[in-house]
């Protein structure tokens, strides 16, 4: 048994010599490598316990060739990542997934076009294992940058860009947005409503035209002057509902694409002297903590587990580097609900 002065740090040749075993082998238990009996694992992970070691990054990624590291990629305006609850808590569920993994996480933002090629060096630079990207938009030029820097990338979102021939289908994790939108418009019209109005995202996001192709699945002869396109923000949302109330005065209840928007389209509302369910029944999506529950009337919506997104997209990820794409899906969509309040 080594002896380690007062203060030093724990060497791997002391752990070694207290689990009895060579070097090489407490290096391949302390680096996650595999050909070590289950006794022997024992012995050196009680003696790391014991000594209190800490294997050093540097050495480990060498041998690994793994930083330990996954870089989260959101192409959306800074403010609204921080104010926008959606990207919180899909974040909060990447987070907890990775640090279970011992998995650090290292937040990339895109406020321009210029932010492109910084990604793209520090993606090709080697200071992560993989990266999970969200919130992207049709011409995104992300995807395209993953596959020329070799980046094993997991996409929040169903995919609008396609697939080169030969080449493997991207992973990626999404909620039912179509169908989501179809319960959202069968509730409105189950309470009576006849003029249900639609307020739509962005339409160059996949989450946005799956749920308006939902509710023209419902409605698939709805008068185009009862849909309008906001950009999933409360403001958004409010002016959208300007618009809608000047064209069709006499619309009875509305689905927005988002809670943001609806809570936004409730205000316009009720500056209008329209009573909200009674005049105007009105439906959200997402059941978004801190908005759903908080606006007045609370909102009716179509819950979408936004952490459980998050979780899974980094568990995929880590499947892949661990045992290779091949072995991990290569799409998950995840059951939306109705939870009915007092908006609808």
């Amino acid at each position: 048994m080594t002896e380690q002065h007062l203060g030093a740090r724990p060497t791997l040749e002391a752990v070694a010599a207290r689990a009895g075993v060579s070097r090489a082998t407490a290096s391949r238990v302390v680096n996650g490598g595999t050909g070590v009996r289950p006794p022997l694992v024992d012995k050196v992970r009680q003696a790391v316990e014991e000594l209190g070691y800490v294997p050093n990054h540097a050495a480990r990624t060498l041998v690994t060739r793994r930083t330990g590291a996954v870089a989260v990629i959101i192409p959306e305006p800074e403010i609204r990542i921080f104010s926008d609850p959606f990207f919180s808590q899909q974040i909060r569920g990447i987070s907890r997934e990775l640090t279970a993994h011992d998995t650090q996480l290292v937040l990339l933002l895109v406020e321009g076009p210029g932010d492109y090629d910084r990604i793209a060096r520090y993606l090709a630079g080697g200071h992560v294992d993989g990266a999970l990207a969200f919130s992207l938009h049709t011409d995104d030029p992300l995807p395209a940058i993953a596959r020329r820097t070799g980046m094993p990338t997991v996409y929040g979102g169903r995919p609008s860009w396609p697939t080169a021939p030969g080449e493997r289908p991207v992973p990626y994790v999404d909620a039912d947005n179509r169908g989501g939108a179809r319960q959202a418009v069968r509730h409105l019209l189950s309470l009576g409503r006849t003029r249900v109005a639609h307020i739509a995202g962005p339409s160059d996001q996949t989450s946005a035209t799956d749920r308006l192709d939902g509710f023209h699945d419902v409605l698939p002869d709805a008068d185009p002057e009862l849909v309008e396109h906001g950009a999933f923000t409360a403001e958004s949302g409010a002016l959208a509902m300007a618009r809608l109330l000047g064209r069709r005065p006499d619309l009875d209840a509305v689905f927005a694409a988002n809670d943001l928007m609806a809570s936004g389209a409730l205000r316009v509302l009720r500056e209008r002297g329209r009573r909200v369910p009674k005049d105007v029944a009105l439906v959200g999506f997402d059941d978004m903590h801190g908005v759903a529950e908080s606006t007045d009337p609370p909102l009716t919506t179509v819950r979408q587990d936004i952490e459980g997104m998050g979780r899974l997209m980094a568990r995929l990820l880590l499947r892949g580097l661990r045992e290779g794409p091949a072995t991990a899906p290569t799409s998950v969509i995840m059951e939306t609900a109705l939870v009915k309040r007092a908006s609808a």
